[in-house]
């Protein structure tokens, strides 16, 4: 804990059977709310907290992401995401996560080379796919692969070892995107593309999606560069569920490949990854813009889940979401697409949100999975597929936190602690005596 964290401000907490009093210090970050340090509450005053989701705890300290969910604020290393949407791309931002600053050119031109080097995976990887079903989910398919890589690159697993935890990082990257492309590729029976070396990140996975052998694919810019910007906007997003999965896994000493398969698993959950595919059942339930009032008035009744919009942390708008929304305009003009019904249905709605009472008293604003399913399927990416591009953008993001705690001395192996209330005490009655 940095010195300058700490401040001589206390809160105490009195026992009142005991009278026993215990002074805890207030910490301060760069930003944010100060920080009550409990860690001496049980040892002092034999307490635990209780705090269902942990929407009060903090359970490390980060120098990687800060957000404000009032004031919609989401920046990386003390930049904005907007202005990385706008003025950076995805391998820059990778390198700010893994790093701390913004490479030079030549380290950028370095680091862009070592992850290009990286995207091939192994020869009996391919091998490994035939081991699923053809219609197996894919993010099942990116859990048990990802899981797997820890049996072909055992040479990157010493968590001891910097170097090893840095090549480790590189491969991960580089290698989700052609597990992912892979995944669908299987899925769709079609044979697995290589990736190129000619071209960039977002370039290459839409390559590997798309292309197939026996004729030429040329990637469209328009296409890529919303591609690109949207692998920013997922890249990282604090201590959500799956990256606190990632960080409870690595606190048990786990290799890099099972720590970032955990969070694969963790933002499989339709509260987490798969919002974005639940945001177009939605829209397909609705059908029209037509249907938009009744539909609204289901949801102010209970009657009906609103997807796509509020956030667990975002109480204002969510920056990403605006970005996202403009992205949307220019992917659907760029592919010509006029008439789409379902942007047609997000415009309407987002409008009644920003101006009903109902939405705006609950802060029910548009976040950033209400107009990337829109994008992805435009772009033909199948809804079963959308999930696992949240876990390519998030990857370098996981594994930016995971080194973050395997470097930093403070931590512990996770371990939550319950409040109990379950049966009491009780004596063991043989079989024959229970009635």
């Amino acid at each position: 804990m940095p010195a300058d964290s700490k401040t001589n401000e206390t809160v105490s907490i009195t026992d009142n059977t005991t009278g026993k009093k215990v002074d805890f210090p207030l910490l301060t970050g760069t930003e944010g709310p100060k920080v009550i340090d409990i860690r001496t509450l049980y040892s002092g005053l034999g307490f635990f907290t209780y705090d269902p989701g942990y929407t009060s705890t903090g359970s490390t300290e980060s120098k990687i992401t800060y957000i404000d969910g009032d004031a919609g604020i989401l920046r990386h290393r003390g930049y904005s995401i907007e202005e990385l949407a706008e003025k950076s791309d995805y391998m820059e931002t990778c390198y700010l996560l893994l790093h701390g600053e913004l490479p030079t050119a030549a380290q950028k031109e370095d680091f862009e080379s070592t992850i290009t080097r990286h995207t091939m995976v192994h020869d009996q990887m391919n091998n490994f796919f035939r081991g699923f079903r053809r219609d197996a989910h894919p993010m099942a398919v990116m859990c048990g692969v990802v899981g797997a890589m820890a049996a072909f690159y055992h040479d990157s697993t010493d968590i001891t070892d910097p170097h090893q935890r840095l090549v480790a990082s590189h491969r991960l990257i580089a290698k989700m995107p052609t597990i992912a492309a892979m995944t669908y590729k299987y899925s769709i029976g079609q044979p697995f593309m290589y990736p190129r070396n000619d071209l960039d990140y977002a370039e290459n996975f839409l390559y590997m999606m798309f292309a197939v052998p026996c004729e030429a694919y040329k990637v469209n810019p328009v296409l890529s560069k919303a591609m690109d910007r949207i692998f920013i906007l997922h890249a990282d997003h604090e201590q959500n569920a799956s990256t606190s999965t990632v960080r409870l896994a690595g606190s048990t000493g786990a290799n890099p490949f099972a720590c970032i398969a955990a969070g694969i698993a963790s933002l499989w959950g339709p509260a987490h990854g798969g919002a974005n595919e639940a945001v177009l059942a939605m829209l397909g339930k609705i059908g029209t813009k037509d249907n938009i009032p009744a539909f609204i008035q289901k949801v102010k009744d209970k009657e009906e889940m609103l997807m796509g919009f509020g956030h667990r942390v975002y109480k204002n708008y969510d920056p990403r979401a605006k970005i996202m929304a403009r992205t949307c305009h220019e992917v659907l003009s760029e592919l010509n697409i006029k008439d789409e019904p379902l942007l047609d249905m997000a415009i309407e709605m987002e409008q009644i949100a920003l101006n009903d009472k109902y939405f705006v008293d609950r802060k029910l604003y548009p976040n950033v999975d209400f107009y990337s399913g829109i994008i992805l399927k435009a772009m033909g990416i199948p809804v079963s597929m959308f999930t696992v591009l949240f876990a390519v953008a998030r990857t370098v993001g996981w594994i930016a936190q995971w080194s973050e705690l395997i470097a930093d001395p403070a931590q512990k192996i996770g371990r939550p602690r319950q409040l109990y209330t379950g049966a009491a005490p009780r004596n063991y009655a043989p079989l024959h005596l229970r009635k």
